[in-house]
């Protein structure tokens, strides 16, 4: 029997080249052979990245990347921003309360984009004096909205704030040019559009970072990002602790693979499979919970549930007929489903991915035009 297809906006789908190179036979971490993995990846990584910057590596979930962000740059009492767009940002900021800096959270209305110029006026009052830096995610996985980046580090630059990007579901299924934009800090995590399973995650650090690092007073230990470049930098590279060498193994070849189909083609298919699922969406009848297409994942979609409908119950069928989809998350949850459309996913997961959304509702009574929602997605797929 055919197994579960994860159409969630994380863990994705891994490559089946990608789970043959985890089935090799496990190496030592500290041997040579290991040494050279992990500087070709890291070689790898500042192209994803799209940085000089050093891109450290750790065992761990996007969750403790957000707190080695918070712990390593600052300390206890400095004012920083939060963009809050979604669950995620908010949980940036609890991190940061709970080690004790001064959180301020901009935005907080979910489906809405926190802007370059709301970030501007709050650096500009009096609210926002003293503030050390600006945290923002980059896409919402809770909603389905992503940040404008190039335009805010703008605004970064001009207040000399330390700038922060929460890349976790972003990373390659939306363009993020570090350097060039500006980003001090981005951290991400394997299991999104590097097609690799959870478990890794990926600190980018700037020179302006590293400075705010030398006075950060936060504790830390497993986290401290400046033991983890002292090992990279040997001359054959390590990690500080044991690392996930099996992850690693998968993600060299994930990485081949991104390599090879190129950070271009990769942002544009991913934004033509997101306009193909949003207009089969609504092709359905059925309504986007973010509308406007200028601030719309290309990553992952949350569609609205009508009244008489149970969220559950629609993630419940996609379960039962091979298909992983996500209902939503705290003020979210029951309103509305998510599916997530990056990494190793194409038109055809997307064509069955609405077929199964039609057969979802009309198991609940509601019957949509399934046949013109994938005709229509797929005109969409093709002209673009």
């Amino acid at each position: 029997m055919k197994t579960s297809f994860l159409m969630t906006p994380g863990p994705t789908q891994v490559p089946p080249r990608v789970s043959l190179a985890m089935a090799q036979e496990i190496i030592h971490h500290r041997q040579p052979a290991f040494g050279n993995i992990l500087k070709n990846v890291s070689e790898k990584l500042q192209k994803v990245f799209q940085t000089q910057n050093d891109v450290l590596i750790f065992p761990g979930a996007g969750t403790g990347a957000m707190e080695g962000a918070v712990v390593n740059f600052f300390s206890p009492g400095d004012k920083v921003v939060f963009g809050v767009i979604g669950e995620f940002g908010d949980r940036w900021a609890k991190i940061a309360e709970i080690f004790g800096l001064q959180p301020i959270r901009l935005g907080g209305e979910w489906g809405k984009a926190v802007t370059a110029r709301d970030i501007d006026l709050l650096l500009s009052s009096d609210a926002g004096k003293g503030v050390k830096g600006v945290f923002i995610t980059h896409n919402e996985t809770s909603t389905g909205v992503y940040s404008d980046l190039e335009s805010i580090g703008e605004v970064c630059r001009k207040h000399n704030v330390l700038f922060l990007v929460d890349a976790v579901s972003s990373l390659l299924a939306i363009d993020c040019k570090t350097d060039a934009w500006g980003v001090d800090v981005v951290i991400t995590a394997s299991q999104k559009a590097l097609m690799t399973p959870p478990g890794l995650c990926f600190f980018s650090v700037s020179p302006k970072a590293w400075e705010y690092n030398k006075a950060a007073k936060c504790p830390r230990y497993y986290w401290d990002l400046a033991s983890a470049l002292k090992s990279l930098k040997k001359p054959m590279p390590e990690n500080p602790y044991t690392p996930a060498v099996t992850l690693i193994f998968g993600l060299n070849e994930a990485l081949d693979m991104i390599m090879t189909e190129g950070l271009d083609q990769i942002f544009t298919r991913h934004l033509k499979l997101s306009k193909m699922f949003r207009t089969g969406v609504e092709t359905l009848g059925l309504e986007l919970f973010v509308k406007d297409e200028k601030i719309a994942s290309p990553a992952v979609t949350s569609i609205m549930i009508p009244e008489g409908i149970e969220a559950g119950k629609i993630t419940g069928f996609f379960r039962n007929n091979g298909i992983v989809i996500a209902g939503g998350q705290a003020q979210l949850k029951g309103k509305v489903i998510r599916v997530g459309h990056l990494g190793y996913v194409d038109a055809f997961d997307i064509s069955n991915t609405i077929i199964t959304l039609g057969r979802a509702f009309k198991s609940q009574g509601k019957v949509l035009n399934v046949e013109a929602a994938v005709a229509k997605a797929w005109e969409v797929y093709d002209r673009d």
